[in-house]
């Protein structure tokens, strides 16, 4: 019986209020109203394009179509080389990134540094003015001779104003007491940056890596600028210009001159989720391990502008 009582008792004590269970059932049906959208991306790609144009897109595609996978995975040696230059380069400026970014940030962040203020002006007139399209473009392919280089794609995302200050934000939350008596303790700027600051910016470090890492796997911009050779082409870029020579094989152009047959018709509709799904999933599965440190690294590193 006392058993009984007991259970009965922590029973009771689990038990949730009435206005906690409605407001899980809210969430619940929230996030069913956010993930729709991607399976009807998913399904949409397995739809042919007559189905799209006569049903509308779909998440349980009937019947299932592979013509978009085929057309777009027809030469997988091409995507395939995609993928190695885009985690490559991607890998290269998440990591360099914040090298570049957390030392710049560390140093404006340190009261006790005379430059501080200036190098904070300097990098807040960065954001509201730039060289422009032309003299960056002088700089990387007659300057620096760029042009058909992997650095090309790497060097213009290492650094960015905002990330900057978000993470001198977040620096300066960072007890100066803690600091100071780390250097009483004879340890040198450069320990005290590697072995304090660093280990207690993990949220803010993880937030500019995830930023960093969406920003240089999106990019198909700076391809489109320094990069002629096929082999060193960014996923979004060949993506891109694959969605490009589809729609125009749908023209009347590409009938007049048999780049395709009459009645033939090239299924860009779905060809176009196809691309979501193969350029978008790999950030699907990352983004996870960074959701517990995202939302902290935002909300700390903006208590101080």
């Amino acid at each position: 019986m006392t058993a009984y009582r007991q259970l009965t008792a922590y029973s009771r004590k689990r038990r949730q209020p009435g206005h906690v269970i409605v407001i899980n059932i809210c969430f619940m049906i929230f996030c069913a109203f956010c993930v729709y959208p991607f399976l009807v991306v998913l399904g949409s790609s397995f739809q042919s394009q007559m189905d799209i144009a006569k049903n509308g897109y779909s998440a349980i595609p009937r019947p299932v179509d592979l013509t978009a996978y085929r057309m777009i995975l027809r030469n997988p040696v091409q995507l395939l080389n995609s993928y190695i230059v885009t985690i490559v380069t991607t890998g290269a400026t998440a990591v360099c990134g914040l090298a570049v970014i957390s030392g710049f940030a560390y140093a404006i962040s340190r009261r006790t540094y005379k430059y501080a203020r200036f190098l904070s002006f300097y990098l807040f007139i960065t954001m509201l003015f730039n060289g422009g399209l032309v003299p960056s473009y002088i700089l990387m392919v007659n300057w620096l001779k760029l042009k058909n280089n992997m650095l090309a794609l790497i060097l213009p995302m290492l650094i960015s104003a905002w990330f900057v200050i978000l993470m001198r934000s977040f620096m300066q939350s960072i007890p100066e007491a803690l600091l100071e008596s780390a250097k009483i303790d004879g340890a040198w700027e450069l320990t005290i940056f590697t072995r304090i600051v660093l280990p207690m910016s993990t949220p803010v470090l993880a937030t500019v890596g995830l930023f960093l890492v969406l920003q240089s796997w999106n990019d198909w911009w700076l391809t489109l600028l320094y990069i002629d050779a096929d082999k060193m082409m960014k996923l979004q870029y060949l993506l891109m210009r694959l969605l490009r020579n589809m729609e125009f094989l749908n023209t009347a152009d590409a009938i007049k001159y048999g780049a395709v047959r009459e009645g033939v018709e090239v299924p860009v509709l779905s060809a176009r989720m196809a691309m979501c799904v193969l350029a978008a999933g790999p950030m699907l599965v990352v983004f996870p391990f960074f959701q517990k440190y995202f939302v902290r690294g935002i909300t700390v590193g903006s208590v101080k502008g």
